[in-house]
């Protein structure tokens, strides 16, 4: 495209601040059954959301050196960001010990492994196997309602979430412009926002629900759930969900904003807004911050500010320099034939 779709930069933009805004919040979700169940409502698209749109933006799987170009921007981030978080962790809780693991993902990094998978399973899938769409999108679904059933460490590699989560991603590639344009009808936004707030006063009756479930890395039996119960738990988050991604694309702004260029730049985001929120969750002013209004308005300064020229032009000069280093790293020694 040679010209940017302002719908969806405004989409990954507002997408962006309700990340930031719900990892504010969860410090507060056991104590304030408003915030629990706005917490819930927020968990159930936002990063669903973001992932549609990736694989909407994946279309061109099929040209040449797509998986190395994808694994270069994705995966260099991922490395360098979990080293970096290892350091910063140690520090902020004071460990006895240094912990550079680079198979379990720190926090929010799961995100970056898991979408090199989803464009991989793409190019697999899609390309080589030629699966059918019907066929491809049944499968999916059934390898993520299921792989809870594994009792095992699903954070590994970030495979739990990589299969519970690629669904939306699958979705998102089949998808096209004029499905978004449907949900712009008022009747269609109507109903889908009574359905939203359905949500949420149901989310906000059960603040018993266990939020893990919104989170796509325990097993079923970390969740204390049977096979069976489990696998209609995550049929029904799945329902909801999709349900909540078109509510918040039904309402998503056309028309270009003073934010919309800023969505360009949610990578930045994701990767540095860490930093903050666990400082923010071990300090002190956690204790005299439970504002739903604050942390709203303290969550899109925090967007705007890492979306904007000042952070990224040191942000990416600062990834690409560590990937040329290590390219000439890793050259050297193969031609030493130390590989």
């Amino acid at each position: 495209m040679s010209k940017r779709d302002y719908y969806f930069d405004n989409a990954k933009f507002i997408l962006i601040v309700f990340v930031v805004f719900g990892h504010f919040i969860r410090s507060y979700i056991g104590d304030n059954p408003v915030i629990f169940a706005l917490y819930t409502t927020i968990y159930l698209f936002h990063m669903p959301g973001f992932i549609l749109v990736s694989g909407f933006f994946a279309k061109g799987f099929y040209k040449k050196g797509y998986v190395k170009k994808t694994a270069q921007k994705i995966l260099l981030p991922f490395f360098i960001f979990q080293v970096i978080y290892s350091f910063f962790y140690f520090y902020l809780y004071e460990d006895e010990a240094l912990h550079l693991d680079l198979l379990v993902p720190h926090w929010s990094l799961w995100f970056l492994l898991s979408l090199f998978f989803w464009n991989l399973l793409l190019v697999i899938s899609v390309k080589w196997l030629k699966l059918k769409p019907a066929v491809l999108i049944t499968v999916s679904f059934a390898i993520g309602t299921a792989i809870g059933c594994i009792d095992a460490q699903l954070d590994i590699l970030s495979i739990a979430r990589t299969f519970i989560f690629f669904p939306f991603f699958l979705i998102g590639y089949y998808l096209k412009k004029e499905h978004f344009n449907l949900l712009g009808h008022k009747t269609v936004r109507l109903s889908l926002l009574v359905g939203a707030l359905a949500v949420f006063l149901i989310a906000l009756s059960f603040p018993e629900f266990d939020q893990r479930w919104l989170l796509g890395s325990f097993s079923f039996a970390d969740l204390e759930s049977s096979n069976t119960t489990g696998m209609l738990y995550r049929t029904g988050i799945y329902v909801v969900s999709f349900m909540m991604i078109a509510t918040f694309f039904a309402f998503v702004p056309k028309k270009k904003f003073f934010f919309t260029d800023w969505g360009r730049n949610t990578l930045y985001v994701y990767l540095l807004h860490g930093f903050v929120i666990k400082t923010f969750r071990e300090s002190e002013v956690k204790d005299s911050a439970e504002s739903i209004f604050l942390l709203l308005i303290v969550s899109l300064f925090l967007t705007m500010f890492l979306s904007s020229t000042v952070v990224t032009t040191v942000a990416q000069p600062f990834i690409e320099t560590r990937w040329s280093k290590l390219k000439k790293i890793f050259s050297s020694k193969y031609e030493q034939g130390n590989i």
